[in-house]
């Protein structure tokens, strides 16, 4: 249907085999091939000044950044390894394609200038107006399935559940909702900050669960030496032996694979999928919804973590993001609170 891909990659993999157009940039350089995507467009009459005007602050620093780091074709070029051939068919195509998605992974938002590289992709859609609409957007397909589900359930350092945040109401919302009167009422630490922490000695006890920060984490050295700091370290793991848990000697909790596991996930469009498990869980395997009720209920807070079954932690996580919501709140389940 004259779809156009371009694989932007520092190794030519299947997908770079496939696209028609193959950028083999220098690794570490996305921030400079999209900073110079920002500036060829400024340059180029490709901005859209009344979506900037409405919906972006601070473009005009971001452009003047843009051009400091790549302000030509050639600079561009320099930077990423390319030649300046590709840069400007790669330039041109954006500029001339109205429905343009950019699909970033781990590449992206795992790597040292995460944040940057990140920043200067969605400026890219933001200045043309090419976000949130059929077609347009920066579209991030992140490592971890099921990643949108646990954001949307608070499983993120900034946020609190249902998309809620450390603003006073919506946290005094959260406290009466749970009736808990000790709620954590500021941000806590990021990946990379918790880390740093644990190297600093000021995080002594870590819970790693669903994921192998001894691999996946930017200066993945360092993470693997911060864990050796660890006075508790305790690991819930399907693969008995990983970077994880060889980093230190870790208390290991049997979790159960996708398989085995009852409940919802939730992708990158936002559609919920009901989850039923195919097989039985192996061994002394457990849900992890079931060993963190396990470790609620034994530090005192019984009646809190008494789920009898993952539909039960469904339901409550939906009567949260309908509680006191009255259309004010985008995130609502409450049509789903009845699900089995």
């Amino acid at each position: 249907r004259g779809t156009r891909i371009v694989a932007i990659d520092p190794r030519r993999t299947q997908t770079g085999e496939e696209a028609d157009l193959f950028l083999g940039i220098r690794p570490g350089t996305d921030t400079a091939l999209f900073s110079g995507l920002l500036v060829h467009l400024a340059d180029n009459g490709a901005l859209d000044p009344r979506y900037i005007a409405e919906h972006t602050a601070g473009f005009e620093p971001a452009l003047e950044r843009a051009r400091q780091i790549a302000p030509t074709v050639a600079a561009t070029a320099a930077a990423t390894g390319l030649s300046e051939a590709e840069v400007e068919t790669f330039f041109h195509l954006f500029r001339t394609t109205q429905r343009v998605v950019t699909a970033t992974s781990q590449g992206v938002n795992q790597s040292a200038q995460g944040t940057d590289k990140a920043n200067a992709i969605i400026n890219c859609h933001l200045a043309t107006g090419r976000i949130g609409r059929p077609g347009m957007g920066p579209f991030s397909l992140t490592g971890q399935p099921n990643a949108m589900g646990g954001r949307e359930v608070g499983g993120l350092a900034n946020m609190l559940a249902a998309h809620m945040h450390f603003t006073p109401e919506e946290v005094d919302l959260v406290r009466r909702f749970w009736n808990a009167p000790n709620i954590i009422t500021g941000e806590g630490l990021k990946a990379v900050q918790l880390f740093e922490a644990i190297e600093r000695g000021k995080i002594k006890a870590l819970w790693v669960m669903g994921t192998n920060p001894a691999v996946s984490m930017p200066r993945a050295d360092r993470v693997r030496a911060a864990l050796a700091k660890l006075h508790t370290y305790v690991v819930s793991e399907v693969v008995a032996n990983t970077d994880t848990v060889r980093a230190r000697n870790a208390i290991l909790l049997p979790a159960l694979a996708w398989g085995e596991k009852d409940g919802t996930v939730t992708n990158s469009e936002r559609r919920i999928s009901r989850q039923r498990a195919f097989l039985a869980a192996p061994g002394e395997a457990r849900a992890d919804w079931w060993i963190m009720a396990q470790v609620g209920q034994r530090l005192g807070h019984a009646k809190a973590f008494s789920w009898p079954n993952a539909a039960s932690v469904f339901r409550e996580h939906a009567a949260l993001s309908e509680f006191e919501n009255r259309g004010t709140r985008d995130f609502d389940l409450g049509g789903l609170s009845d699900i089995t």
